[in-house]
C-alpha cells in the first residue's frame, strides 16, 4: 500500500465519525492495537525530543525499506504514533522524505491537539524523515 492509501484509508476512518470525543476513541484504540515496542528499544537514544509524553522510535532498514517500531506513555500520542507508523513504515527512504503527510490536517488533528501534543507530533514526524535521510545515505555510500 503506497504512503498516499494509507492515508487515505485512514482519513475515511476518521470521517465516520463527527464528533471529536468518538475521534479520540478512535486513535486510543489504534494507539491500544500498536504493537508493545520490546523492552530493549526503551532507550534514551529513541526517546523523541519534544514530546511532553515519553515516545520511543525504533528504526531500521530492512532490504531498502524503513520499517518503524513506537510507543507512548500516553494514550493519545499512543494513537498518533500507531497512524504515523502505519502510513510511513515499509517505505524507502526517499519515498518517506517526499511524503506529503496531508492526513494530519484533513483529519483534524493539528487543530484538535493541544499546543504540547501537537509540537510532539512534529516531532515525531522529523525524527522519522531523519531516520530516512540517514538511511537513504547509507544506501548511496553503498552503491
Amino acid at each position: 500500500m503506497s504512503i498516499n492509501e494509507a492515508q487515505d484509508e485512514i482519513i475515511e476512518e476518521f470521517s465516520v465519525f463527527d464528533d471529536w470525543m468518538d475521534k479520540y476513541a478512535l486513535l486510543i484504540d489504534m494507539g491500544n492495537a500498536l504493537p508493545p515496542l520490546d523492552e530493549r528499544y526503551k532507550i534514551e537514544r529513541n526517546l523523541i525530543e519534544g514530546c511532553q509524553s515519553r515516545v520511543w522510535l525504533q528504526a531500521d532498514n530492512v532490504d531498502g525499506r524503513v520499517l518503524f517500531q513506537g510507543e507512548s506513555d500516553a494514550v493519545i500520542v499512543k494513537g498518533i504514533v500507531s497512524l504515523l507508523i502505519r502510513v510511513l513504515s515499509g517505505h524507502t527512504p526517499q519515498e518517506i522524505l517526499d511524503a506529503d503527510l496531508y492526513f494530519i490536517e484533513r483529519v483534524g488533528l493539528k487543530e484538535h491537539l493541544s499546543p504540547t501534543r501537537s509540537n510532539g507530533l512534529v516531532a515525531m514526524v522529523k525524527q522519522m524523515r531523519l531516520y530516512a535521510m540517514a538511511f537513504g545515505m547509507q544506501e548511496k555510500e553503498k552503491a
